[in-house]
C-alpha cells in the first residue's frame, strides 16, 4: 500500500527507518569538506603526497557521514552521537569556563579546592578569608 501526500504525489519511502542527520554527521561532513579543500590547496603547491593522504581522509569522513545517515541501526548511531556530544561539551565547556573566569576577573578571584579540585569563586578585596568548598565541604584559607 502506497502512502500519498495531500497533492496526490506518492511519498518517498527511501529514508523511512533510516537514522538521518545529527550533530556528529554535520561535524563529519564539514570536517571532510574542509580537509578536501585543504588537500586541493596543498596539491596546487606541489605537496602531492600530503594532499593525497588528506584527500583520502576527507573522502573517508564524508563516506562515514553518509553511512551513518543511511544506517538502519538506530541505537548504535544514537550511542555514537551521544559520545560525540559528551566530548564536544567537555571541550566547549572548558572554553566557556575560561571565558567566564576572564570576564569576571575584576570582581572575583578563582581558586581550586585542594581536596576535590572544584573551581571556587570568591569576591576580591576581602583580605585573608576562609573558603569552604560547596562540593566536598573542605575549608582552606586564601588571600583575595
Amino acid at each position: 500500500m502506497r502512502r500519498w501526500h495531500q497533492n496526490g504525489i506518492p511519498r518517498p519511502r527511501f529514508m523511512e527507518g533510516r537514522y538521518g542527520g545529527d550533530p556528529l554527521g554535520r561535524f563529519l561532513s564539514v570536517a571532510g569538506c574542509l580537509l578536501l579543500l585543504l588537500a586541493m590547496l596543498l596539491g596546487s603547491t606541489g605537496r602531492s603526497s600530503l594532499s593525497g593522504l588528506l584527500g583520502l581522509i576527507a573522502i573517508g569522513l564524508v563516506g562515514w557521514c553518509y553511512f551513518r545517515i543511511l544506517s538502519r541501526n538506530y541505537n548504535r548511531r544514537a550511542a555514537e552521537n551521544s559520545r560525540y556530544l559528551d566530548l564536544r561539551d567537555r571541550v566547549t565547556g572548558w572554553f566557556c569556563l575560561q571565558k567566564d573566569c576572564f570576564s569576571q576577573r575584576r570582581d572575583y578571584a578563582f581558586y581550586r579546592c585542594p581536596s576535590c579540585h572544584q573551581l571556587v569563586r570568591v569576591p576580591k578585596g576581602k583580605g585573608r578569608i576562609r573558603i569552604t568548598c560547596r562540593r566536598c565541604g573542605y575549608a582552606f584559607e586564601k588571600k583575595t
